[in-house]
């Protein structure tokens, strides 16, 4: 596949023009590699893009956090519903799964350690980031997870090996969203937390498919400890 260059809409550090991936263009913004303190690989939903999933980053609004936001190939990382069986949605998930394992192995050869990586991913986005870091637990800055849960149909019976030691987790969704239902957002958090992360679900009644102010707060907090070491 062509290499594509990161297409900053925002200044950034000369270094960062270097980054690249071999599936489809990447977006950064917030501080410079050089001057960051931490990393965010952000995973935009389906039929989004990447200025929907940056805007997690301006409510933010912290310092020294560098973000880095892949694009999906027509705004989708995979075509069926994430709670198909896996091999229907095969092979595009293993190459989103690619994405994130590409980008992370690029910041760790710039010196940035797991626990200086934070996952965020909204909806389909959200997905892509829980099924990575189930196959690749470790301890992270964080991981956010933003009306999302692991992939395949109800009921399903997955096994996964490794320890998160102490991952900070948070985990946010809604009693009616009609994309993720709140059972496998529940089913998600108890794996992680059997799995050593340190999970926090919070559900929220009613609310449509966004991200809400109380989510981006939960979200900031996880920031703020990974920026203090």
């Amino acid at each position: 596949m062509a290499f594509l260059c990161i297409k900053a809409r925002r200044p950034m550090a000369a270094e960062a023009d270097n980054l690249h991936s071999s599936y489809q263009s990447v977006v950064a913004r917030g501080c410079a590699l050089d001057a960051a303190k931490c990393v965010a690989i952000l995973m935009h939903g389906r039929d989004r893009d990447t200025d929907d999933i940056l805007q997690v980053a301006e409510r933010l609004n912290l310092d020294q956090v560098a973000y880095l936001a892949p694009a999906a190939p027509d705004n989708s990382w995979y075509p069926g519903k994430f709670m198909e069986p896996l091999e229907k949605n095969q092979p595009w998930l293993d190459q989103a799964l690619a994405v994130i394992d590409e980008l992370i192995n690029v910041v760790k050869a710039k010196g940035f350690t797991d626990r200086q990586i934070l996952l965020v991913g909204f909806s389909q986005g959200a997905c892509v980031v829980t099924e990575y870091v189930l196959r690749h637990p470790g301890r992270y800055g964080g991981i956010i997870i933003f009306t999302g849960g692991f992939n395949g149909p109800a009921g399903v019976k997955r096994e996964f090996k490794g320890d998160f030691e102490g991952t900070p987790v948070f985990l946010g969704g809604s009693d009616v969203d009609e994309w993720i239902p709140e059972f496998r957002i529940h089913e998600t958090a108890e794996v992680m937390k059997a799995m050593g992360a340190e999970a926090e679900v919070v559900i929220y009644k009613g609310m449509e498919h966004i991200i809400n102010d109380n989510e981006i707060e939960k979200a900031r907090r996880i920031f703020q400890y990974a920026l203090n070491g």
